[in-house]
């Protein structure tokens, strides 16, 4: 059984999530305003994986049979000032998650929730991953915020070879 507060917590967690789906979606929208594909794909392909993100700690909970509360969200930051915007706003969050993570992984581990806390692994090792993504693809931006051409180019160079995670948690749905 699930500890009550890692519960509450996971359910919480949800919410920023799907926070992050919505804001990573306004992104990707701002890019294909600017007809730059590769930026609006990669954007739209990280609103899915946080709305899956989302999922998997649904599915967690309804497998340990805890109550799933789906809470509303912020609207998104709707409009940015320069191709960067989007981009250091997204490594902030991606850190602001990562904390969210690590503090769930804490009260899994406070509580001897073990299942709990090895559920939390598998989001540490993808936290480590965004933020590394993320920090890379701040940097080209900044470097060549006047030449999207170099922009695009490096996305669609680094950022479409990923495979599916078979260590993944199961998604909600799926």
């Amino acid at each position: 059984m699930v500890a009550a507060r890692f519960a509450e917590q996971l359910n919480t967690q949800i919410g920023h999530e799907l926070a992050a789906h919505n804001q990573y979606l306004s992104c990707a929208v701002y890019y294909d305003a600017l007809t730059m594909p590769q930026m609006a794909a990669f954007f739209y392909g990280q609103a899915l994986e946080e709305r899956d993100h989302a999922l998997m700690m649904v599915q967690y909970l309804l497998d340990t049979d805890a109550d799933v509360l789906i809470p509303g969200v912020e609207a998104p930051v709707p409009a940015f000032d320069d191709v960067v915007a989007p981009v250091s706003l997204a490594l902030a969050q991606e850190k602001r998650v990562t904390e969210q993570i690590n503090a769930l992984l804490r009260t899994a581990r406070e509580e001897g929730d073990f299942a709990s806390e090895q559920f939390m692994q598998w989001f540490i090792k993808e936290q480590v991953e965004e933020v590394a993504t993320m920090s890379d693809l701040l940097a080209v931006v900044t470097r060549n915020r006047d030449d999207i051409e170099d922009i695009e180019e490096y996305v669609a160079r680094e950022q479409g070879s990923e495979n599916a995670d078979p260590t993944a948690p199961r998604i909600a749905g799926v």
